[in-house]
């Protein structure tokens, strides 16, 4: 196991003083946008350096954690940039509690001409990595985290299958059951049933993103892409390139570069909507009835 080794902190002031000194100071706050789930925000200091600070609820700690411990280990691929973790925390604040989460500050760059080509070959190559660090045996994590503001288990099972039903599919089911009639509850456990039918088995286990989506893909100042935000596990490399897909999609030259270095197996245009179905059913968790029709439409695309 290769658990993140992120600093963690009582205080933000306390964390800004072991980083950069008893003199350091905020000089300037500045609001960053982007995401729905946690504030964000820039810190200018007086040392000249400038960090990039998340924020939530103090009970919502873990999930930066989670998130340190899935940038940790893409970072541990040596394929792909991710911004640098600098520690975490909980502040009690003046008026309320808060919990944070400390990066290097990322000015996002004009990305390059070859800037898709290269984030499809940096992905192959993540994916071709070694995960076997990142989980005891087979497919999982060495923690669960986050794929959005859900939980997400990832205790190991030996294969794939046995953990994208039960890891995976069948707790969203689960949490969806308010939206579902008795006819799709029956087709849905039809599917979880025979998913072996639909699915395969990777030849070695990838360690994923597992939220890859635009959105979650980002200029670097050099231009080339980097991933933040990860939702990540140890799983089948489809399951990735799959999200890839579900919201308009990378350009074609991602894939092709994709492709050259970790080809796919055959049947995967097949599977790939499989995959989707969890994204989808944590987006009908998350937001409500408007992902129904979709969710639905993939069920019975197998099972209908």
């Amino acid at each position: 196991m290769t658990p993140c080794p992120v600093l963690q902190f009582k205080s933000l002031a306390e964390a800004l003083v072991t980083l950069f000194g008893k003199s350091v100071a905020i000089q300037r706050t500045d609001r960053v946008m982007g995401g729905d789930i946690n504030k964000s925000y820039a810190l200018s200091l007086n040392t000249g350096d400038t960090v990039f600070m998340k924020a939530n609820a103090k009970e919502k700690a873990q999930s930066f954690i989670a998130e340190a411990a899935g940038i940790f280990a893409i970072a541990q691929t040596g394929t792909i940039r991710t911004p640098k973790i600098l520690c975490a925390g909980t502040d009690d604040g003046q008026e309320v509690g808060y919990s944070f989460l400390l990066m290097e500050y990322i000015n996002s760059g004009e990305p390059r001409g070859d800037y898709w080509q290269t984030l499809g070959r940096e992905l192959a190559a993540m994916h071709q990595a070694d995960a076997s660090a990142f989980c005891q045996r087979g497919f999982g994590f060495y923690q669960d985290n986050y794929i959005g503001a859900r939980p997400q288990s990832n205790q190991p099972a030996a294969t794939w299958i046995e953990f994208f039903r039960d890891r995976r599919l069948a707790p969203q089911f689960k949490a969806a059951d308010s939206y579902l009639t008795s006819a799709d509850r029956t087709r849905a456990r039809k599917l979880l049933d025979h998913l072996e039918d639909f699915l395969i088995e990777p030849k070695k286990p990838s360690l994923l993103h597992g939220d890859l989506w635009s959105g979650n893909v980002m200029a670097g100042p050099d231009g080339k892409a980097m991933l933040i935000d990860p939702a990540a596990y140890v799983g089948h490399a489809e399951a990735d390139l799959a999200m890839t897909e579900l919201f308009g999609g990378f350009a074609p030259d991602f894939y092709q570069a994709y492709k050259e270095v970790n080809p796919l197996e055959p049947g995967y245009e097949k599977r790939r909507d499989l995959y989707n179905l969890y994204q989808l059913l944590n987006h009908l968790n998350l937001f409500g009835r408007s992902y129904l029709g979709s969710v639905l439409s993939i069920v019975d695309e197998y099972v209908g």
